[in-house]
This record gives C-alpha cells, sequence and structure tokens, in this order.
C-alpha cells in the first residue's frame, strides 16, 4: 500500500501496526485542505484495491469489533500566513500564539454541533467509549489521548492541533469544512478554549468535569444530528442545500437502525 502511494506521489511519513489485530496506521504529509481530502479519496481506494489484489479486506468502519480499538481519521491542522506557523509563539509556556488557542476554542465550542459530519454513521458512535484510546469529551490536553484536541510535541513549523473524533465514514470534503468553520470562528471571534486537560477524561467524574467546563461529545448519531439541527455555523459552512439533504438522509439512517432488530437482541430476548 505504502509502497504503490509514494509511486502515485504521496510523501509517507509514518506506516505502523496499530493496537487492534489487523490494524494500521497511514500517515501521509500534510497539504491544503481541498488537496488533502483530494488525497484521502485516492488513499482509501489504494487502500482497498491492494487488499482485495491479495484476497483481503480493507474496512475504514470505525467499530468492526466489540472490545477492540476501533477506526479513526485524525485530522492534524495548522495555520499558515507568510510562510510561517501562525500557531507557534516561543514566548508562551506552551509555545501556542493565541491563535492557536482560539482555534481550540472555536473546535471545542462546535464539537457536538459538528460531530453529526464528523461521525457520519451510527457505527462511529460505538468506537467513541472511554478505554480505547477514543476521546468522549469536549476538551484539550498536550499529552494524555483521550481528550477530543491533542497538541503534539512538535513545535516550530511543526505546531499543530490534532482532533481525534472523526473517522473515516464521514464525507471528508465536508468534514474539513466544518472543521474549518468552527476553528476559523475561534480565531474570528475570539474564542478560549476550556483549561488544558492533562489527565485521562476517563477518570473524571460528571461534577468535575461540569466544574472545568467539559462537555460529553455526543453518544449516539440521533444526539449529534440534533444538534447539528440547530448549527447556524454548520448550515452557512455546508450551505443550505447540503445542511438540509445531509440531515435528512442521516435522519433516514438513524430510523432505519432504530427499526432493525440486531442479533444483540437476540441473543439477550430471544
Amino acid at each position: 500500500m505504502c509502497l504503490l502511494l509514494e509511486d502515485m506521489g504521496f510523501f509517507i511519513e509514518a506506516s505502523h501496526h496499530e493496537a487492534a489485530p489487523g490494524q494500521h496506521e497511514i500517515d501521509f504529509r500534510y497539504d491544503g485542505a481541498l488537496a488533502t481530502a483530494d488525497n484521502v479519496s485516492t488513499f482509501k481506494l489504494v487502500v482497498q484495491t491492494v487488499a482485495k489484489k491479495h484476497g483481503l479486506h480493507a474496512t475504514f468502519m470505525p467499530k468492526p469489533v466489540a472490545g477492540s480499538h476501533g477506526t479513526c481519521m485524525h485530522l492534524n491542522m495548522s495555520l499558515f500566513k507568510d510562510g510561517a506557523n501562525i500557531f507557534f509563539d516561543e514566548n508562551d509556556p506552551l509555545k501556542l500564539s493565541q491563535e492557536a488557542y482560539h482555534y481550540m476554542g472555536g473546535l471545542t465550542k462546535y464539537a457536538r454541533e459538528f460531530a453529526a459530519i464528523t461521525n457520519a454513521s451510527v457505527n462511529s458512535y460505538k468506537r467513541l467509549i472511554p478505554g480505547y484510546e477514543a476521546p468522549t469529551d469536549v476538551c484539550w490536553g498536550a499529552g494524555d489521548r483521550s481528550p477530543l484536541i491533542r497538541v503534539p510535541a512538535k513545535r516550530g513549523t511543526g505546531t499543530r492541533v490534532e482532533l481525534r473524533n472523526p473517522d473515516p465514514t464521514a464525507n471528508h470534503y465536508l468534514a474539513l469544512s466544518a472543521v474549518l468553520a468552527a476553528g476559523l470562528d475561534g480565531i474570528k471571534s475570539k474564542i478560549d478554549p476550556p483549561d488544558c486537560c492533562d489527565q485521562s477524561t476517563y477518570d473524571l467524574d460528571n461534577k468535575t468535569k461540569i466544574s472545568r467546563g467539559i462537555q460529553q461529545f455526543p453518544r449516539s448519531l440521533k444526539e449529534a444530528l440534533q444538534e447539528l439541527k440547530n448549527s447556524t455555523l454548520m448550515k452557512d459552512a455546508l450551505g443550505t442545500h447540503i445542511f438540509n439533504m445531509y440531515i435528512q438522509a442521516k435522519t433516514r439512517e438513524w430510523e432505519e437502525y432504530s427499526q432493525e432488530v440486531h442479533d444483540w437482541e437476540f441473543r439477550r430476548y430471544l
């Protein structure tokens, strides 16, 4: 997969086995938003095609196996102006600029509103549970991997924020549009994020989370859709037509799922 991607012009920065059996991570070099979205499309096609040629099946399902780590699509973001990374500030204790903090402020403010776009399937929310390095709460940190946003250690031109909730079921063109709209509104409106949370949010009780301004990420596609329906920013970011049609399609998906009788129900009730 990596060799073919490199032959097609991708710069592969890392490739390694992940936590779950048969699970792998491949990271390719950053680019502008639209070019990156195009690259994701090509990447997924290459991965599935190479797997099929070897008699295997590559899935991007967020939670294909219960009790094991899920599959994600972490988005690493930074903003450049005149060739300089404006998220970097040498004088800040964490070496982050006000733009970086405000960008995270926008992401945390609107996270529940863009959830139905970045986590677009019923299965998405079965990944977002405690214990598998998947975010369950809307906060940010510089070390632990349970917050929604992590700030990797790299500084200088490599300063960036990593949004950890998205998964590959998202339409990545819409997902990038949504998170950029959220982050840029954070800068425009000077939105401050909650205090840094450098511990596992799985260990915090609800009272502590409330006192620290930590909201819970939606627990289902239904809950996420309700947040999306009320979001003016997401409607502006996607456009009225796509916004309305997306909600209509995803509501129908949730209703089909709700009416289906699943194996779990047979095992428990039959």
